[in-house]
């Protein structure tokens, strides 16, 4: 498996100039996307990842294994939600497919997005190409995405002007639009991003990403500040966004807000995917077949309200088995080998039946 160094990021996510810097297991066959008897053939994957991994060099010559051999397709028209503890990978999985790494991490595997392996992509083709005109970004830390001298009616005027070609009468009535669209108020577009609230610079964070109708949207925590209202709003403007055609994923904490849009889950342990599954079937019956899976539903307050014991290993100091068997009560002297990611579910002693009432 080759490695490669990261990219520095010299352009912001919106594939615009930014001010200064931003911040081995057997392959996994391809998820086959849900489809009825007798329809016609699942159209072509708008991403297709195959074992992404990205590794962490730190002082020391420690390796972090940030994201291991992580695989997956996502379709025109779907929403895939990537959930799972904080740490486990999740984020980091996100900027390694725009190629927003820091110098000390290298990434191996494939990312194809409209012909393009977005892993080995150079500076030039993801700014030019690739961010914001075929994968949007909502970031998770939105403030930091955002240019703190220029108003929000600027840079969302100026990503709306690259984007679409829109010109002056059109460029101020598609500027509004695209506020309104994300649900920013029109009376804070004139305001700089250290005068918005945490979920107002979400809002605005949303409003850029939503420009282009990219054929990728990446949001990664796209909740993040917002009350509950505005949580459904958003969402379900996003999933419009994959109903138009395009693909979404989706990185979030919020599990209503992924059972509320998602059509499939990914659930991230410890760097790997250790579910991926139906989300009708996970959120409902049979429900998840990962322990690790079932313990994040059943940690929620509407449900048994039981949080997992024990805390996830360090990514620097892994188990050569499964992660998660130091807090898992099936384990056996199976769980001392990593378990495949096979029929969806990487765990040597997955949940067979419908949890009982």
């Amino acid at each position: 498996m080759t490695h490669r160094p990261a990219r520095d990021a010299k352009t912001s996510a919106h594939g615009l100039a930014a001010p200064g810097p931003t911040a081995d297991a057997a392959p996994v066959p391809a998820d086959p996307a849900p489809q009825d008897p007798g329809t016609a053939a699942p159209a072509e994957p708008v991403l297709s990842v195959r074992d992404l991994s990205v590794r962490f060099r730190m002082r020391g010559g420690r390796d972090i294994a940030a994201v291991s051999d992580a695989s997956f397709d996502l379709r025109p028209g779907e929403c895939l939600a990537l959930v799972g503890e904080s740490g486990c990978g999740k984020s980091v999985l996100a900027s390694a497919l725009l190629g927003l790494l820091p110098r000390n991490a290298t990434t191996a595997g494939q990312a194809l997005a409209g012909g393009i392996d977005l892993l080995a992509a150079d500076e030039r083709t993801l700014a030019r190409t690739v961010r914001g005109r075929r994968v949007g970004l909502v970031p998770q830390s939105p403030s930091a995405h955002l240019t703190p001298v220029r108003t929000v009616r600027s840079q969302l005027r100026e990503t709306v002007r690259e984007l679409t070609g829109a010109r002056k009468t059109a460029l101020r009535q598609a500027t509004e639009a695209a506020a309104e669209r994300a649900a920013f108020p029109a009376d804070h577009l004139d305001r700089y991003p250290h005068q918005l609230s945490g979920g107002l610079a979400q809002r605005a964070a949303t409003a850029l990403a939503l420009v282009g109708d990219a054929p990728l949207l990446l949001a990664d925590e796209p909740t993040t500040g917002l009350d509950r209202d505005l949580v459904d709003r958003t969402v379900d403007e996003l999933r419009r966004h994959a109903d138009a055609g395009h693909a979404l994923l989706m990185i979030t904490h919020d599990l209503a807000a992924a059972e509320r849009i998602a059509d499939r889950v990914a659930v991230m342990y410890a760097g790997r995917v250790v579910e991926l599954t139906d989300a009708r079937a996970f959120f409902g019956t049979p429900g998840p077949r990962h322990p690790y899976a079932r313990g994040l539903l059943d940690a929620l307050p509407e449900r048994a309200f039981a949080p997992i014991p024990g805390m996830p290993p360090e990514l620097g100091d892994l188990p050569e088995g499964c992660a998660f068997a130091a807090r898992c009560a099936r384990t056996t002297s199976a769980c001392g080998t990593l378990p495949a990611l096979d029929a969806g579910t990487a765990c040597h002693h997955p949940h067979e039946e419908a949890p009982r009432a």
